[in-house]
């Protein structure tokens, strides 16, 4: 029987050097402080690993973690985390998938699955209920994807599955985990997994853990299930409507974001507005269909694949046949794809971009990291710098999917200059590339153009695992002005973002770590998530208990880059958006001011309690109850 509800407060630990298979009790101190998903993975992250394990290292652990919410119908709440020290980033590494797999490992009795050491040859591990089994994965090796999951269901029927593609097992910095057309996707996770030479996890479980309080966890979803899909009474804040959400995808506003505010990047950053696919002089007798979701959805779309739970799809399944680029079935491309392939590259054809994802997704590669990698090239291709056999120019589609092609399996000098992203090729490059390479800490960006939208400049500085949009969703707030607890906030100002920014980070982290999307940031806020988090638990925490664990976390975070180097200077930003204004679109002449960034960057730290050099306070980590941390890396103000 569980020791708590809404727990099996169980950890399956796997070790790959030796073939052991341990099970380890969580205590109820370790629940209710860190609740699930992301709680979970940033606490036995830093608890596993030191400054001295390097990323690919053996005891550099895989951890794989539902949120406390994903199991019992909760709308939305689909969310595992997948936790590692990051190989982009050489520090805390995160990524959360809408994966069936996770709520398979919580069926089958466990709240966290680590996986340790690496295998002397490919692997696959397979979870049913009591029984796991470390079988050998030879005949997968190799496959993309699609072929390794069919593979896997054809042994295992009815099992879910997370698994690497080419990719991974190349060991390339852009590999990501493929969880049945979901992905786990920046910081290299499937890095770590292809170095450990695991080429799956298969997972299917019967029982869920009791709910404290099933009864008033019913009402609650059937409560949540009406707000989700926009029959509720909840008025939804920011940009787009529940509706409109669901018909078009996260790529609903690319207009709003391009023609309105300018801040769609393109042409590997260089501008915030994609002159050639929205500009009136663009050619009105164009054949080809654009990236904007409204003028391609009705055509391409057959069907949806959405997350496990999800009441608010954004899922848009892509199908066309006989295209310039062959047959296509992916789903996508959604909003980050259509930016990176599509804004960061130039390509205009939103045809050419779906052939990217479906690339990228069948070789296991994240698409906004590769996107940028060749958006990259592109850039020192014009500049003259680098040579290549590929006409290899923006806007060029055959060369993109070319280059995307050759990034998976590491062919040729290009392939093998772009696998590890643009950081290391720009290194390996030198001649001046460094000075274009869109970056923050190692991690690429997300599209959002920060100096069209300037808290997201802070925000994409200060966040643990890199330049990433979801820590904070801060946009959400400056897009339309309004948001939660927020009002009257200008886009184009830097100053007084601060506080802000750090309540939405820890509310962020809050969805996390109960695994609910954050589609529904704008309709559950902190309140929605306490009644749920507290009908299955029955920890009975309040508001500021909650909003509590979230800040707990995230300092954590923060925590383990302090502890393997990181410091100020890392919270920064590309040079770039520093040196350069924009030159065209809603948003030409906004530039990032170095002194007002830095004036906000202390007024950060002072908000989030930390010292000058962004290191959490001794008070500050005692005070969330972090008392061994504090000791292990919390500063002294003099």
């Amino acid at each position: 029987m569980p020791q708590h509800p809404g727990y099996w407060a169980k950890l399956l630990r796997v070790n790959l050097s030796s073939g052991e298979v341990t099970k380890e009790d969580l205590s109820e101190e370790f629940l209710k402080k860190y609740l699930g998903g992301a709680g979970f993975t940033t606490k036995v992250l830093y608890d596993e690993v030191d400054e001295n394990t390097k990323p690919l290292d053996p005891d550099n652990p895989l951890i794989f973690a539902p949120g406390l919410l994903v199991g019992p119908n909760v709308p939305t709440a689909s969310k595992t985390t997948v936790g590692f020290k990051s190989p982009v980033t050489g520090g805390y590494g995160k990524s959360l998938v809408g994966a069936k797999v996770g709520e398979q490992i919580k069926r089958s009795g466990y709240d966290l699955l680590l996986v340790e050491g690496k295998a002397d040859s490919p692997k696959l591990i397979v979870i049913e209920d009591e029984e796991v089994q470390l079988k050998e994965a030879d005949h997968l090796w190799g496959l993309d994807t699609r072929e390794t999951d069919e593979k896997i269901k054809e042994e295992f029927p009815g099992f879910s599955t997370a698994v690497i593609g080419p990719a991974g097992e190349k060991v390339s910095k852009l590999a990501m985990i493929e969880c049945e057309d979901r992905q786990a996707g920046k910081g290299g996770g499937g890095t770590v997994m292809g170095d450990k030479k695991l080429k799956a996890i298969a997972a299917s479980g019967t029982e869920l853990p009791p709910v404290y309080n099933e009864e008033l966890q019913d009402k609650l979803n059937d409560k949540w299930l009406k707000e989700t899909t926009g029959r509720g009474e909840t008025e939804v804040s920011g940009t787009g409507s529940a509706t409109v959400d669901m018909q078009y995808g996260t790529g609903e506003a690319l207009q709003v974001k391009n023609r309105e505010i300018g801040m769609f990047p393109t042409r590997n950053w260089q501008s915030s507005y994609f002159k050639k696919a929205y500009d009136e002089l663009d050619d009105p007798d164009s054949e080809r269909i654009d990236l904007d979701p409204r003028n391609w959805v009705e055509i391409y779309r057959q069907g949806r694949r959405p997350c496990p739970h999800c009441t608010k799809p954004c899922s848009q399944y892509f199908v066309a046949k006989d295209t310039p680029y062959g047959d296509i079935a992916v789903d996508g491309p959604e909003y980050e794809t259509q930016y990176s392939f599509g804004g960061a590259t130039e390509v205009d054809d939103v045809e050419a971009v779906a052939k990217a994802n479906e690339i990228c997704d069948r070789m296991g590669l994240d698409t906004i990291t590769t996107g940028m990698t060749i958006a990259w090239a592109m850039e020192a291709c014009e500049k003259g710098l680098l040579e290549t056999d590929l006409d290899l120019e923006f806007g060029n589609a055959e060369s993109m999917l070319e280059a995307t092609r050759k990034i998976a399996t590491k062919e040729g000098e290009l392939g093998e200059l772009l696998a590890d992203g643009p950081v290391e090729a720009a290194h390996r490059l030198g001649k001046g590339s460094e000075e274009f390479t869109i970056h923050v800490k190692g991690m690429v960006p997300a599209g959002f153009e920060v100096r069209g939208i300037k808290g997201m400049a802070l925000a994409f500085a200060v966040a643990p695992r890199g330049a990433d949009h979801l820590t904070s969703c801060f946009y959400a707030l400056e897009m339309s002005g309004s948001f939660w607890d927020f009002d009257g906030y200008d886009r184009t100002k830097m100053e007084g973002k601060s506080v802000a920014l750090k309540a939405m980070e820890d509310l962020m982290t809050i969805y996390d770590m109960s695994g609910v999307c954050k589609f529904t940031r704008g309709i559950m806020f902190e309140e929605g998530v306490r009644e749920l988090v507290n009908a299955v638990s029955g920890f009975n925490l309040s508001n500021s208990e909650l909003m509590g664990a979230g800040e707990r976390v995230y300092n954590l975070s923060k925590a383990f880059n302090v502890r393997e180097g990181f410091s100020r200077e890392d919270d920064t930003l590309p040079d770039r958006v520093i040196k350069e204004e924009i030159t065209d679109g809603p948003s030409k002449g906004e530039s990032i001011d170095r002194t007002k960034f830095e004036q906000e960057l202390d007024r950060y730290y002072t908000v989030r309690g930390w010292d000058e050099q962004g290191t959490p306070l001794k008070s500050t980590l005692k005070e969330l109850d972090l008392p061994e941390i504090a000791e292990d890396i919390g500063a002294v103000r003099e």
